[in-house]
C-alpha cells in the first residue's frame, strides 16, 4: 500500500462511514476506487478489503436503524438469504477472475446503477 498519512486514512474512513450510514450501504463505490488508485491496492485486494472495511460500518448502521425502527424485517429476511448466497458465490468468483476483468465488471455495475438512478 502506498504511504499515506494516517490522518488522511481517518478522514477518508469517516467520509466512507457517513456515506454508508446515510445511504444504507454504498460505501464500496467510494472505498474500492480509493483503495485502488490512492492506496495502490490491486483490484481484487481493493474489493476484498472494501468488504472487510464496510462490514463493521454496516453493523453499526444497522443497529442505529433498528433503534429507530427503520427496518422492515419481514421484507429483509429473504433479501439477507439471497445476499449471503450471492456473497459466497461472488467471493469464489473474485479469486478466479483476472483483475482487469473484475475492474471492468465493477465499472459496468457502477454505470448501470448510476443510469438506473437517473432513469427511475
Amino acid at each position: 500500500m502506498k504511504k499515506v498519512k494516517k490522518v488522511y486514512i481517518i478522514i477518508f474512513g469517516a467520509l466512507i462511514g457517513v456515506i454508508n450510514g446515510f445511504f444504507g450501504g454504498g460505501g464500496g463505490m467510494v472505498v474500492v476506487p480509493l483503495l485502488n488508485k490512492m492506496f495502490g491496492l490491486e483490484q481484487k485486494k481493493a474489493q476484498a478489503t472494501a468488504l472487510f472495511v464496510i462490514l463493521p460500518i454496516s453493523l453499526v448502521s444497522t443497529i442505529v436503524y433498528i433503534c429507530y425502527h427503520s427496518i422492515d424485517f419481514a421484507e429483509g429476511w429473504p433479501v439477507i438469504v439471497g445476499i449471503i448466497v450471492g456473497g459466497v458465490i461472488g467471493a469464489f468468483l473474485l479469486n478466479k477472475i483476472k483483475n482487469n476483468v473484475i475492474k471492468g465488471i465493477f465499472i459496468f455495475f457502477m454505470l448501470l446503477g448510476g443510469v438506473g438512478m437517473l432513469i427511475w
